[in-house]
């Protein structure tokens, strides 16, 4: 009997390939949740550079680029659900996948209670546009029940929850899109409440200082956080060496051409002076309030809708990615089996969805029960997950440079300067990230890099755990 369970696990062990190109390049924007990011991360921006808001995301997508690049060159050769946790392993060693991989699931968790609790920000936002107050306490309850949804739509086959993102975040970048437009024609033919016009300058540094510039470049940067995560569903995707690759590039620059019109936007729809710097820098969320002005309350609370299930779209990928990557630790050895195996329905980790889930629930609740409010869930959680990613990310492009480097690559080894450069952004990234806090902020550093040296303690402690990793990750993977 026990020979006739290993046998069904083992056929279990490889997921479907059903995602198609556009399914994955949604998981990755469906992470970034386009709508969430722009109606938040431009304030912070706007307050360090004045008007040079476009230019700064311009800045960031160029080092979202340069990060980028070793994950689109690595997922040419090698397909697996633990993203970084092969990528780096099959690079660099057993070792250093399990480090950057622990890395990247401690930033996945921390995001997916991040998102949990942003989605609690715009719910609360959405009521307030259709006038109704609830009590503060109250924001705690929506964690509870957007995971609930979460997990209905995860357990189900991952097509299901691709093409969910798919459709939210079509409607959602549609909406800013429209809003945009909008906010262009009208200051350009002078039907709107501002004068200072349609102000080419924006996308120049203008008067504001290159620090400045560059501090203000890593907050855009955020907003491409998650875009890799189409990676841990490789084994799920037609065609992996060639689509996803292709699918990380799209969500990149898609996403890039959509935040630079919609920062552009939003800089001449506040106004270039002073006032209207003002005005951006202190807005709660600038696409609400641009939308009761240029077009009307009810595209404000339609606007605020769509902010909501963007936030939960961006809750459903994190989640997704979360449960791949510790169905992949967990199938190598670390973890309960039940992590390791696969609805033979649905060809879904589900074991290991529903305990990401749960874990978000509780990180989010858990703030709340101690008197944080919903926007603390989301900043310090955030924080924590920037920090873990960082850390990930860095070893995804050290390992591409020694691949590079590696008898028999073939990839020119003047390309290894672009890795390079991304390794000196994510140096950048996370300074920023610690310099210059105050608590809470200061102890986030502490929890970040207690997370990352658990997951160095474990496999420098379990030299077995290695040894499977290594057994899977071979060099057929860079074939």
């Amino acid at each position: 009997m026990a020979s006739t369970v290993n046998a069904q696990d083992r056929t279990t062990a490889t997921p479907r390939r059903s995602l198609r190109l556009w399914e994955v390049v949604a998981i990755s924007v469906g992470f970034m949740g386009p709508v969430m990011a722009m109606s938040l991360n431009g304030i912070g921006v706007a307050g360090l550079v004045g008007s040079a808001v476009p230019f700064t995301f311009l800045v960031s997508f160029v080092g979202t680029m340069l990060v980028a690049y070793a994950f689109i060159r690595l997922t040419r050769t090698i397909t697996h659900a633990g993203s970084v946790y092969a990528l780096a392993g099959a690079t660099l060693g057993p070792r250093a996948g399990f480090f950057g991989g622990f890395a990247l699931l401690g930033t996945y968790l921390f995001f997916a209670a991040c998102i949990a609790g942003a989605c609690a920000v715009f719910f609360e936002a959405m009521v307030a546009e259709l006038g109704i107050a609830l009590p503060g306490w109250s924001w705690m309850l929506v964690p509870v029940v957007v995971a609930v949804l979460a997990l209905l739509l995860n357990v189900r086959e991952s097509t299901v929850t691709a093409r969910t993102l798919l459709g939210i975040g079509f409607v959602g970048i549609a909406a800013m899109v429209v809003l945009s437009v909008v906010i262009i024609v009208r200051v350009a033919v002078g039907a709107a409440p501002v004068s200072t016009g349609v102000d080419l300058s924006v996308l120049l540094p203008g008067d504001a200082p290159v620090s400045a510039i560059m501090t203000a470049a890593v907050f855009g940067f955020l907003s491409w956080a998650g875009f890799e995560s189409g990676t841990s569903l490789g084994e799920e995707t037609r065609n992996p060496k060639r689509v996803v690759p292709i699918a990380l590039l799209l969500a990149v620059v898609l996403a890039g051409a959509i935040y630079v019109l919609v920062m552009f936007a939003q800089t001449i729809g506040f106004g270039t002076d002073a006032a209207g710097v003002e005005a951006f820098s202190t807005a709660s969320s600038t696409l609400t309030t641009l939308a009761s002005t240029y077009i009307g309350p009810w595209f404000a609370v339609l606007i605020s809708v769509l902010a909501f299930l963007v936030a939960f779209a961006s809750l459903l990928s994190s989640t997704a990615a979360a449960s791949r990557l510790l169905f992949a630790l967990a199938r190598d050895g670390f973890g309960p089996e039940r992590f390791a195996r696969l609805s033979p329905r649905t060809g879904v980790p589900v074991a290991s969805t529903v305990f990401v889930v749960v874990l978000t629930v509780v990180l989010a609740v858990a703030l709340g029960l101690f008197g944080a409010t919903s926007v603390d869930a989301y900043y310090w959680y955030a924080t924590i997950a920037t920090l873990c990613m960082v850390v990930a990310y860095a070893m995804c492009s050290v390992g591409v440079i020694r691949h590079t480097f590696a008898r028999g690559s073939r990839i020119p080894k003047w390309e290894a300067v672009i890795p390079v450069l991304g390794i000196a952004f994510l140096v950048y990234v996370y300074v920023i990230q610690i310099a210059g806090q105050v608590a809470p902020y200061t102890y986030f550093p502490w929890i970040a890099g207690a997370w990352c040296l658990i997951g160095l303690v474990i496999v420098l402690a379990k030299p077995a755990l290695a040894d499977r990793i290594g057994s899977r990750l071979t060099a057929e993977d860079l074939a």
